[in-house]
C-alpha cells in the first residue's frame, strides 16, 4: 500500500486545495492530508490564519479521498514522516528546482520517501482571498456598508 502525504495551511478552503488533495488521492492507495497548526503557520507566514486548525483539520477530514489528518506542530517534514511514515509527499510546484526543493527531496530519498509536485491553480489562493476579507474589513471600519459573507 502505497501512502501519500499532503501538506498545508488549508486555510480559506478553495477549489486549489480541493485539486491539490484528489490528484494526492489519485497516486496513492491512503491519503494523509497534513494540517499545520496555527503557531507553525504564524512563524512561517507572520500572521494567525482566519480559520483555526481544529476547523481547517475537520474541514480537510471531510473531504472525500482524505483517509487521515495529521496537525503539524513543528516545520521540520523529515521528523513528520518519522512521526507519521509514508511514501509519497506531495508539494505544490513552486518549490520544484529550488534550493528548499531539492534539499526536501535529498532529504527524503534518504530514507526512501518520492517527492511529487502538483500545479497550484493559479486562478485562486488564500492569499487573494485573505487580501479581499481585509479590504472588506477595511471598508466595514471606515465607514462602509456591512457586507455579509
Amino acid at each position: 500500500m502505497r501512502v501519500g502525504y499532503a501538506p498545508g495551511a488549508w486555510d480559506l478552503f478553495h477549489v486549489g486545495h480541493l485539486n491539490i488533495l484528489q490528484h494526492a488521492r489519485a497516486r496513492c492507495d491512503y491519503l494523509v492530508a497534513g494540517v499545520v497548526d496555527d503557531d507553525m503557520l504564524e512563524r512561517a507566514k507572520g500572521r494567525r490564519p482566519i480559520v483555526p486548525v481544529a476547523e481547517r483539520a475537520e474541514i480537510v477530514a471531510s473531504i472525500t479521498g482524505v483517509d487521515e489528518v495529521f496537525v503539524e506542530t513543528q516545520p521540520d517534514k523529515l521528523v513528520t514522516w518519522g512521526l507519521r511514515p509514508f511514501d509519497v509527499f506531495f508539494k505544490g510546484d513552486d518549490w520544484r528546482g529550488t534550493p528548499q526543493g531539492l534539499d526536501l527531496e535529498r532529504r527524503f530519498a534518504e530514507v526512501g520517501v518520492e517527492v511529487e509536485y502538483f500545479p497550484y491553480t493559479l486562478h485562486t489562493s488564500s492569499t487573494a482571498l485573505r487580501r479581499a476579507l481585509e479590504l472588506l474589513e477595511g471598508a466595514q471600519g471606515a465607514g462602509g456598508a456591512s457586507v455579509g459573507l
